[in-house]
């Protein structure tokens, strides 16, 4: 049984093969590998088959050819008899078993199915009423909801022999969700949009500028369709920028005379840092204009312009239309020509899909459904992101601008406009605001800097000596008097001074200063060798006028002109 349907199939791959199959067709339709169909047809071109054997004689089939080729039974053969008997046909057509072989009857009969079918929709194989049932079709209801879920052959099977204690193997299940999928293919579904809900934007390929010097000059062409009306906006620019794309944006705004509430851009530089269709990683200057306007930005699934098709057919309309077959003078006279198109053209036809004129559609119902233009325009900044130096700065057009320093090291965004600098965190949280300095400038703001890095010096005596107050009075007279002698030169004393309280005890330091004012030395090393040798405090004498020892004043008088009478006798 088993020999006879082998030699069966070996009959109908030989067939297929000689009526131009490929391999994976004739695999897919006799349900084997395509390296059995491959093996098989190589032993066939390298060996084979005698005539007058059994094989030959299954392979004669084809009229009007010689005993032995290839697909040919002699005439008058039980074959040919068999055929004729079996089709209504001239002996020798395509399709015969060899006599006897009983699966040369089911076999045989496939292959005259499967070769009037046409190529456009590939061949499904007959069902052998004698071969025994799938093991997957008494679970066909389980396995065709989980292939409703997307789920894929090896999940199935994973959760079939999990959840079923399903016996079968692998490859069946592939066998049989791949029939399942056959005649399941599901069709796209069409979006349509409320007016004023969603706009689809995209670049294509513009008309090129001829130059001065006689070169061409590519540009690509913005488009914004309105999805409810299809009312439209296009503009050529040279480069696809950030910038140049929400610039396009604004003016596409202002053309509509509102904004929609849904913006579907795809996933280009200028506005997606990283596709991903759940959460998408916009260009935080799109996010700012977003949020400017009112709008949401939800880009499309990446490599799926289906998703926003409307604009899609849209810009192919402007290339084809407006644009084809044109070569302007400069960037400004396309975008004229461009403008005048959308209004007497794009405007007044009756669209394909809404069977209605679009300028009409969008005057009566999508204009006043727009979210209102807000009272000034996006501000236009540069924005790029920036390290913290060292220093606890970022540069910025060759200024340098202070942020706290708890970013240092870390990277930042930075906007600036000429005016203001501001510098945001990574979720965009302004974390500081300069004015925009010349280049080679530093702007440091007094917050952005570590206490501890600020000395004595730079917060002045007055603070210097609210600190030394807290040691006690005589050290506070000494420091006063230090400011009083010394000047600015004291300011360093008096951090010397606050220094040696971190190794001595506020006592010893009030005792040091009371003895070095009280000799008058307003120098810090006295009062350092005061505190190491507890030296007392200088003795106070009051001054006598009249003492034994001391003589009255006119026997100095008399003493004096004595000797100057002796110099001048001399």
């Amino acid at each position: 049984m088993a020999n006879q349907l082998k030699m069966a199939i070996i009959d109908s791959i030989r067939t297929l093969r000689q009526r131009g199959w490929s391999l994976r067709r004739i695999a897919l339709a006799l349900e084997i590998h395509r390296d059995t169909v491959a093996r098989q047809l190589r032993a066939a071109n390298q060996a084979g088959a005698p005539t007058g054997s059994e094989q030959a004689s299954a392979e004669q089939a084809a009229p009007g050819s010689e005993p032995g080729k290839l697909g040919q039974a002699p005439t008058g053969s039980e074959q040919a008899s068999a055929d004729q008997a079996a089709t209504g046909s001239e002996p020798g057509k395509l399709g015969q078993a060899p006599t006897g072989s009983e699966g040369g009857a089911w076999v045989g009969a496939e292959a005259v199915a499967l070769v009037g079918e046409t190529s456009a929709t590939p061949p499904r194989p007959a069902i052998d009423s004698r071969r025994q049932p799938s093991l997957c079709e008494p679970l066909r209801a389980l396995i065709l909801a989980k292939v409703e879920l997307g789920l894929s052959a090896q999940r199935i099977y994973q959760d079939l022999v999990a959840e079923q204690h399903f016996a079968g193997k692998y490859p069946s299940v592939r066998r049989f969700v791949r029939r399942l999928g056959a005649g399941h293919a599901l069709p796209f579904r069409r979006m349509e949009c409320a007016p004023g809900d969603e706009a689809q934007v995209d670049f294509g390929s513009g008309a090129p500028i001829l130059l001065a010097d006689g070169k061409r000059r590519r540009t690509h062409v913005f488009r914004i369709v309105l999805s409810h009306s299809r009312k439209a906006y296009s503009e050529a620019v040279y480069r696809q920028t950030t910038d140049t794309f929400l610039l396009c944006l604004e003016n596409a705004f202002v053309h509509f005379g509102g904004v929609p509430r849904t913006l579907v851009p795809d996933n280009l530089k200028a506005a997606v840092l990283q596709p991903d269709w759940f959460d998408p990683e916009l260009n935080p200057k799109l996010r700012a204009f977003a949020a400017h306007y009112g709008l949401a930005i939800l880009p499309t699934r990446p490599a799926t312009p289906r998703h926003k098709g409307k604009v899609e057919s849209g810009v192919g309309y402007v290339k084809g239309n407006a644009l084809k077959g044109h070569v302007f003078g400069s960037l400004e006279e396309q975008n004229r020509h461009l403008l005048t198109w959308e209004t007497t053209v794009a405007d007044t036809r009756i669209h394909g899909t809404t069977r209605q004129q679009v300028g009409k559609v969008f005057a009566e119902v999508e204009r006043a459904a727009l979210l209102p233009l807000p009272g000034e325009r996006f501000p236009c900044f540069h924005e790029a992101q920036r390290s913290v130096h060292r220093d606890g700065h970022v540069e910025v057009a060759r200024a340098y601008y202070s942020v706290p320093p708890e970013y240092l090291g870390r990277r930042v965004w930075v906007r600036w406009d000429g005016r203001l600098v501001r510098v945001f965190n990574e979720r965009l949280e302004q974390i500081a605001v300069h004015v925009q300095h010349e280049p080679g400038r530093f702007s440091t703001q007094t917050e952005h800097i570590v206490a501890e890095k600020i000395s004595g010096v730079e917060r002045g005596a007055a603070w210097l000596l609210g600190q030394v107050r807290r040691l006690g009075p005589h050290s506070t007279r000494w420091a006063e008097a230090v400011i009083d002698v010394r000047g600015v030169e004291g300011v360093r004393v008096l951090q010397g001074l606050l220094s040696l309280a971190k190794r001595h005890p506020a006592d010893a330091i009030e005792r040091a200063c009371e003895v070095a004012g009280s000799y008058g030395s307003y120098r810090l090393r006295t009062v350092r060798t005061l505190i190491d040798r507890a030296a007392p405090t200088q003795a106070q004498f009051a001054f006598m006028h009249e003492h034994p020892l001391i003589r009255p004043l006119a026997e100095y008088t008399q003493f004096v002109h004595a000797a100057f009478q002796k110099e001048g006798s001399s």
